[in-house]
């Protein structure tokens, strides 16, 4: 080898080890203090007795066992100026507002986790407990000690970390509304708008394994409708995610799926396929990590959380009061924003939020549904004035949307006012 060309190898030898992504680069990388902190832990929740089911009001008769287990699960993050917050999934139906207040009182008093600062959702698997009855006062309390146990675990034992958001897709679901004359069935509506995104916020630790996924879709986790306890598709695809990948959480956070149902349907199997595909869709995301870093987007802070209700009104005839509805943003800087909204809202919401809130120099805009309450749907203005099956729960005014829409842009702009 000649002199020259020698002194040229060793030259692009060194520029490489210098590179990020490779080994002078990880040297480096390694030499840097991790950004975050974070945490996990997990508490199985499913019923110890025969308890009546969730969703379905044609099943009368009580549970008869577990398909698959049912659980709570908390990831806790803290950026470099100590900011927290705690994002807990549960396989069940809904989050009712007796249960988030009761924890969230309670972890404010003993951790000093202020109640903006925890964002809960369910799954909507329809083969869990109705936990909100008198009959299952036991459960209900047995419940809220897991959820206080496994969040105080999670801020007790929080370890140096770093976070990555990617997406992927997953046709899973299928909109579910299909014109029929004048109104609108519950049918299967492969023309219907849908939302297959897959968002990804993964958190690895000093050694660089993951520790935890949290993921998320936008559609009804009602595969099944049997008299068993089962995570549903939701539930599946997290265990597998678990089994794939030994030593991680993984936590489902159900996106904007009130119009949208996973079809086929009504075969354990089917529950299963939906649930690896979704799986898929997450390794998937986590492939874009590794492998194509200019895709990746590593998760910076400063972290704000907020949390706010904005009222919501009948029509006059119904004689009901406004309805207070939450609405939550867990901004991570500029890299990624999750908007938290409650109930059973429709497709709608995440299209609209996504849409109006994206820009070229801002974060990616996460948009979970089934956050923080429970009490029924929430349909876009569309969806309300077409009729149907998700616009019949309640008498709701017309201005449902612009009300709540309203509220995220409030919110959302005042995490801008904050970083000034």
């Amino acid at each position: 080898m000649s002199k020259q060309l020698c002194i040229r190898f060793v030259f692009a030898l060194t520029a490489l080890a210098t590179m990020p992504g490779v080994d002078g680069g990880r040297a480096a990388a390694e030499d840097t203090p991790l950004p975050w902190k974070a945490a996990v832990a997990t508490a199985k929740i499913t019923p110890k007795r025969p308890l009546p089911m969730a969703g379905y009001a044609g099943r009368k008769e009580p549970a008869e066992g577990a398909e698959t287990d049912l659980y709570a699960k908390c990831v806790a993050l803290q950026d470099q100026q100590g900011h927290r917050v705690v994002m807990v999934t549960l396989d069940l139906i809904g989050v009712l507002e007796e249960l988030r207040t009761k924890v969230a009182s309670e972890v404010e008093k003993r951790h000093g986790l202020p109640a903006h600062a925890l964002l809960m959702n369910a799954s909507h698997t329809h083969c869990g407990p109705a936990y909100g009855r008198d009959d299952t006062k036991d459960y209900f309390n047995e419940l809220a000690d897991h959820l206080v146990r496994i969040i105080g675990e999670s801020l007790e034992n929080m370890t140096p970390a770093r976070l990555t958001y990617s997406f992927s897709k997953a046709s899973v679901a299928m909109n579910r509304r299909t014109p029929s004359g004048d109104t609108f069935l519950n049918h299967p509506n492969p023309f219907g708008p849908v939302d297959h995104t897959v968002p990804v916020l993964s958190v690895r630790g000093e050694d660089d394994q993951l520790r935890a996924v949290v993921f998320g879709y936008a559609c009804h986790n009602t595969t099944m409708g049997f008299r068993k306890w089962l995570g549903d598709y939701a539930g599946y695809a997290q265990q597998y995610l678990e089994e794939d990948h030994p030593g991680l959480t993984a936590l489902f956070m159900m996106g904007c799926g009130g119009d949208q149902n996973p079809y086929p349907r009504s075969e354990l199997k089917f529950a299963q396929q939906h649930g690896r595909t979704l799986a898929t869709a997450v390794e998937a995301a986590l492939e874009v990590n590794q492998r194509t870093p200019r895709h990746q987007r590593p998760v910076s802070g400063p972290l704000q959380t907020l949390l706010e209700t904005v009222d919501l009104s009948f029509t006059k005839d119904s004689g009901r009061p406004d309805f207070p509805y939450p609405v939550q943003v867990v901004r991570f800087g500029d890299d990624v924003m999750i908007v938290a909204l409650g109930n059973e809202v429709v497709v709608d919401y995440s299209l609209r939020l996504k849409s109006e809130l994206t820009r070229p120099d801002g974060p990616a805009i996460w948009v979970a549904g089934y956050s923080n309450v429970y009490s029924g749907y929430v349909p876009s203005r569309r969806v309300l004035l077409e009729g149907g099956y998700e616009a019949q729960s309640r008498p709701w005014q017309p201005d449902l949307e612009e009300r709540i829409v309203g509220k995220v842009h409030q919110l959302v702009n005042r995490t801008h006012a904050s970083e000034q």
